[in-house]
């Protein structure tokens, strides 16, 4: 018997959700997001695995998806009814014997278990979910949290994969930086510039090099991820979340200032109502700005003591928002408190 993390993730969860609900979009590409009218501004919240082929996914434009698949069927956002489905996933993973359950969100989880055949075990973690939720997920297994995490990927969809110390070199030794959870694109790039384009040049890195190009600490970790590093703890403390915030897409762009500020400090009043139902006080207040035609900048600053109080919270938003040069109309704005 050993300590084996499995990572659940469930297959397109929100687009499954809504298949569920309605049975005869199974198999049709569908796209949720904003009021579901591909004629408003609003982006893609997730797409079935049918849409994807067609190259949507989340966060691109509704209209972008409609050009590109033009028989995709759209639906609106329905967060309660995902709150509903998740906490029947979590349900079931929590009434297996032995098994310490991390969440991660609405769709994922690590799980702690011990056993001789974590493959069994993750196919029957499977079988218990779709029996009573009829949602299929896919499990990846690993002897810690970043390589269970790495695996889910390959395990997609509906499958189970393994990744461990004995396959990490030739599973992700050829793949590019950004393939590690943790690089993004932004990091990928600045990788490159130094020439470790794959995960494999990384784990060989000099760590001083790296520390000196991309801070102490950052440097030296992002090695660490190309080793296959990680915590094998899995806790059953309960998932918090480390931001509340709200936006809003304006169907017509906005371009005068004062309109601006005063759409920014409605968002930030309604930020701080969800921040006080959490009952958190925010550390930090940060603004989105989504520029014509689609360039996003986002900026925040870090208060001096954590509140939650609205005036407090509204001021700060339209500080951040003085930081933006608003030359161009604007399309977007989100206003999000962190914890």
């Amino acid at each position: 018997m050993a300590a084996w993390v499995l990572h659940v993730d469930l297959d397109q969860f929100i687009a499954a959700v809504e298949v569920l609900r309605d049975p005869a979009l199974a198999g049709k590409p569908v796209v949720v997001g904003g009021r579901g009218d591909p004629a408003e501004r609003a982006v893609v919240a997730t797409a079935s695995y049918e849409a994807r082929e067609f190259g949507v996914h989340s966060g691109i434009p509704l209209r972008l998806a409609a050009k590109r698949c033009p028989d995709a069927i759209f639906l609106p956002h329905d967060p309660p009814a995902y709150d509903a489905a998740s906490a029947e996933v979590y349900a079931v993973l929590r009434s297996l014997p032995g098994v310490v359950v991390e969440a991660l969100g609405w769709d994922e989880a690590f799980l702690g278990v011990t056993t001789d055949d974590p493959v069994a075990f993750a196919r029957m973690v499977q079988a218990e979910v779709l029996e009573h939720t009829r949602l299929s997920c896919s499990v990846g297994v690993g002897d810690n949290k970043l390589r269970a995490k790495l695996a889910t990927g390959f395990a997609k969809p509906a499958g189970v994969y393994t990744l461990t110390r004995d396959n990490w070199v030739e599973v992700m030794g050829d793949r590019p930086t950004t393939a590690l959870w943790g690089i993004g694109v932004k990091t990928g790039r600045k990788l490159t510039e130094l020439g470790f384009t794959t995960v494999a040049e990384l784990a060989r890195a000099d760590p001083e090099v790296l520390a000196t190009r991309l801070g102490p600490r950052m440097g030296p970790w992002y090695r660490s991820l190309a080793l296959g590093a990680g915590s094998a703890e899995v806790t059953a403390t309960p998932w918090q979340a480390k931001s509340r915030s709200r936006e809003t897409t304006f169907q017509s762009d906005l371009s005068d200032g004062a309109a601006i500020e005063t759409e920014v400090a409605a968002l930030a009043r309604r930020v701080a109502a969800d921040v006080v139902e959490e009952g958190r006080p925010a550390a930090r207040v940060a603004v989105k700005v989504r520029f014509v035609p689609f360039f996003t900048h986002t900026r925040s600053i870090t208060l001096p003591s954590p509140t939650d109080d609205a005036a407090a919270l509204t001021e700060a938003a339209l500080a951040v928002l003085a930081k933006f040069d608003l030359d161009r109309p604007v399309r977007l704005l989100g206003v999000r408190a962190e914890f």
